[in-house]
């Protein structure tokens, strides 16, 4: 199969968040079964051509791409993607793409993915290599199934060219004033009430998506039954419940070679599931190398996190005063909105002899914690995939976690599965409920086991290392999935 990945962010090249690291991973476990990969997104100012050896793509030339009845002018740069022969194709337009960020709320914010979207379908025509699927992901490249059935369904080379959608997170749907339908050029008769441009008197990337798309997929099963639902849909659960039979939550995969405590770069005393005592030892390293003291038999609860209402903290600052008069020590590291970077703080100075807070983010520090915690808390709202609950499994952090999205697919409760104590199931504890009262109770029910049964709790570490969350796992549903896409075209 011949697949074409679309999308505004990837890993190493620009990342905000968990789609670049998808897009940057996902190509490469595809290709290694046999597919042809290609990779497309924009050519941001802030990627380095120098350092990732990017070239002009000669043989492509200049395009001229309409936006808004203007056009303008488009050159393609190419490279691959780190450790794979899968080439990675930038649309370079500066006018576009030169900002200060990836993303802005600047008023030619959905022209800039008008281009990318058109730009992606011409460099395919130009290259003569027609993909068996394109594979969109999320609003930014939205347009693509819709420019396919409407601007571009004069060229018959698309014809068996099936697409899928990845919705990584709901509640960021490309929502622009009612004028972007005639910027796109898109039939002006489809932009109506209901229509399928239109949300709410808006001109919406992702619902176009939605409703043009062959297949339809997300990054969790949960959260696939969780996005049908007004509570976690964001307005969009009755246009999605109408595609429910297309709709398919395949949960992300983690870069087993980037995250695994036996090669780590950063694990000064690497470790796995055999030789799991070396985890003691980087927990005392950790500590050295902060504030706090080590002390032999008392629990390191870790965070890893945005600090955001999105990822619980409103429930960590419920129970305050609780969480600083648990028998525990914290490394917290996080940044985000400003009342919770300010109650992290408040933590470590009330309780210095427990809490240590790094405002901000290392790559180093994280995965020092996951190798040194003995607990890892994640106690988010809503969680489409999540990957720090599969970073603390693979390094055996017994994660805490709120039961929903790729949080509810990856953590076992211990307690649902006790009456089997040779279980491969349980590996952490979770709770339903999104309060502080809720959280708590499982962190006691996880504190409880580390202090008074050592050996279960090892059992439980075990349980989590030797789970597979590779992406070569995720990669096979994936082409599971584009057989399906493709199959559906053809009828």
């Amino acid at each position: 199969m011949r697949i074409a990945f679309a999308a505004s962010e990837v890993t190493p090249f620009a990342k905000t968040g968990g789609l670049a690291d998808v897009v940057g991973s996902l190509p490469k476990a595809v290709a290694q079964s046999g597919c042809d990969v290609r990779v497309f997104m924009p050519k941001y100012s802030s990627i380095d051509d120098y350092k990732y050896d990017l070239h002009y793509e000669a043989s492509l030339g200049e395009l001229s791409i309409r936006v808004g009845g203007y056009n303008r002018i488009v050159h393609v740069e190419t490279s691959v993607l780190p450790d794979s022969n899968v080439k990675i194709y930038f649309i370079d337009c500066p006018q576009y793409f030169n900002r200060s960020s990836l993303y802005t709320n600047d008023w030619d914010e959905p022209e800039r993915f008008i281009l990318f979207s058109k730009a992606v379908i011409e460099v395919i025509q130009k290259m003569k290599w027609i993909p068996d699927v394109i594979h969109c992901n999320d609003w930014q490249t939205g347009l693509i199934p819709a420019f396919l059935k409407d601007n571009y369904s004069w060229d018959r080379v698309f014809e068996q060219t099936a697409t899928v959608l990845s919705i990584h997170n709901i509640a960021y749907q490309g929502r622009f004033a009612p004028e972007t339908a005639q910027k796109a050029e898109v039939r002006m008769e489809w932009f109506y009430p209901g229509g399928p441009y239109e949300f709410h008197g808006s001109f919406s990337f992702m619902k176009a998506g939605i409703i043009f798309s062959d297949i339809i997929s997300t990054v969790s099963e949960t959260y696939a039954s969780e996005i049908l639902t007004p509570e976690y849909g964001e307005g969009l659960e009755n246009i999605l419940y109408e595609r429910r039979g297309d709709l398919i939550g395949i949960l992300n995969g983690i870069d087993d070679e980037v995250w695994n405590p036996k090669t780590d770069r950063f694990v000064k005393y690497p470790y796995n599931a055999e030789t799991i005592e070396n985890k003691e030892k980087n927990k005392e390293y950790l500590l050295n190398n902060t504030p706090l003291k080590y002390i032999k038999g008392k629990p390191l609860i870790g965070i890893v996190s945005r600090l955001v209402d999105q990822k619980g903290f409103d429930l960590v600052a419920e129970v305050f005063n609780d969480l600083l008069a648990i028998d525990a020590q914290w490394i917290i590291l996080g940044s985000g909105d400003g009342r919770y970077e300010y109650m992290i703080s408040n933590m470590e100075r009330f309780a210095p002899d427990k809490v240590w807070t790094y405002i901000g983010f290392s790559n180093e520090l994280a995965h020092q914690i996951e190798a040194g915690a003995d607990i890892f808390l994640m106690p988010s709202r809503f969680e489409p995939c999540g990957l720090n609950q599969m970073y603390s499994l693979r390094y055996g952090t017994v994660p805490v976690v709120r039961k929903t999205g790729g949080l509810a697919d990856t953590v076992k409760d211990w307690d649902e599965y006790k009456w089997d104590k040779n279980s491969e199931e349980g590996n952490g504890f979770s709770f339903v409920h999104a309060t502080g009262y809720a959280m708590i109770q499982s962190l006691w029910r996880a504190l409880h086991m580390y202090y008074n049964d050592q050996k279960t709790w090892r059992k439980l570490q075990i349980n989590g290392m030797l789970q597979d969350f590779s992406w070569s796992a995720s990669a096979k549903k994936y082409i599971a999935l584009y057989k399906k896409a493709i199959d559906k075209k053809k009828r």
